[in-house]
């Protein structure tokens, strides 16, 4: 049995949003090359996407978004705010990155893989209940976030969002909840301008909303002493049943959006860290799905060491950087400082 799974398909590289958009379908086609390479090629489990059903959508989506989005299907060009547009693959391709994440939720929770990685496109954790937004149309991780408990049976689901960019569609569908844990680290003040340190839920959803606004600047130290210190003691807390990743990649040192310094290797230290808690409270149940990043090499190289490390046995994982080495990124030092003010 494969430890890991991944979920790709050709067919979501039928999105298009203009030759000169950074969320191109290049992305993808660089990834899908580099799990052919010959020290990668059939390590992983093949897990077959499928197209969300309507009733699985209208969890966190409107009847009339769902609407507006499929009356796209087959244009050439509809643009649905200053930076997303569809082109006529783009629907379908929709609905089978929201459908690719589900497949791979199952697979981790049947015990098919132990972890799980969607590669797919268009990206979601922008998008809200009636709106498409930043490069996003359905939010994909909030979707297999409703999947998991209405038809699995999950009662608390992690997120962990660790994009460039704050997920406020994926923060408005819980933030009422107690049963969704969301947690995210970001770049702020940046787009879309929510995810401040006041953010923390709402009604039963109370203190279930955890940020940790960055500065530009922050690199692998920086972002490994958050996950060790506000995420780890919080999600132990919390003891959730599976864990799902919204994984941006624009926090790499050299992408063109983005101002944080985080290399492929904190990648891997991330999911070290995902690991560790996912084994001591879910039996390793972790699903990612692809984000943001727009620098084809950084984007490669770090879904590359994200999915060594899922795949590497316990006892070989090697976490790399500790928090205590002070090392990491461009982006450490002393102009990256914690949430609020003071230095981790």
């Amino acid at each position: 049995m494969n430890r890991t799974g991944i979920v790709r398909d050709e067919r979501y590289l039928e999105h298009e949003m203009g030759e000169y958009h950074p969320e191109t379908p290049r992305r993808l086609e660089v990834v899908y090359r580099m799990l052919d390479d010959g020290d990668m090629a059939g390590r992983f489990g093949e897990i077959p996407a499928r197209t969300i059903e309507r009733e699985e959508l209208l969890r966190v989506h409107s009847s009339g978004f769902i609407d507006l989005l499929a009356a796209t299907r087959g244009k050439a060009s509809t643009y649905l705010d200053a930076d997303t547009q569809t082109s006529a693959g783009s629907y379908d391709a929709a609905l089978l990155a929201a459908g690719g994440l589900c497949e791979a939720v199952s697979a981790v929770h049947t015990g098919v893989v132990e972890n799980a990685f969607a590669l797919v496109r268009p990206p979601g954790h922008h998008a809200e209940h009636n709106r498409a937004m930043g490069f996003c149309l359905f939010n994909n991780v909030a979707v297999a976030a409703e999947y998991a408990r209405a038809s699995l049976g999950m009662n608390r689901i992690l997120i962990v969002d660790w994009d460039l960019h704050h997920g406020n569609g994926t923060q408005h569908s819980f933030e009422a909840d107690a049963g969704i844990l969301f947690f995210s680290t970001h770049q702020y003040p940046y787009y879309p301008g929510t995810g401040s340190l006041a953010e923390t839920g709402s009604g039963d959803g109370s203190g279930f909303t955890v940020n940790a606004p960055l500065p530009a600047g922050c690199g692998d130290y920086e972002y490994s002493a958050v996950f060790e210190r506000i995420l780890k003691p919080v999600a132990l807390e919390f003891d959730p049943e599976l864990i799902l990743v919204s994984a941006g990649f624009d926090t790499f040192s050299e992408d063109p959006l983005g101002g944080m310094g985080v290399t492929a290797g904190g990648f891997a230290r991330l999911t070290g860290i995902l690991m560790e808690i996912a084994r001591a409270c879910c039996g390793g149940k972790l699903a990612f799905t692809l984000e943001g990043g727009y620098s084809l090499k950084g984007l490669r190289d770090s879904v590359k060491a994200v999915l060594n490390r899922m795949a590497a046995p316990e006892e070989e994982g090697g976490e790399g950087l500790r928090t205590d080495e002070g090392s990491g990124g461009e982006g450490s030092g002393a102009a990256c400082a914690a949430p609020g003010s003071a230095r981790l």
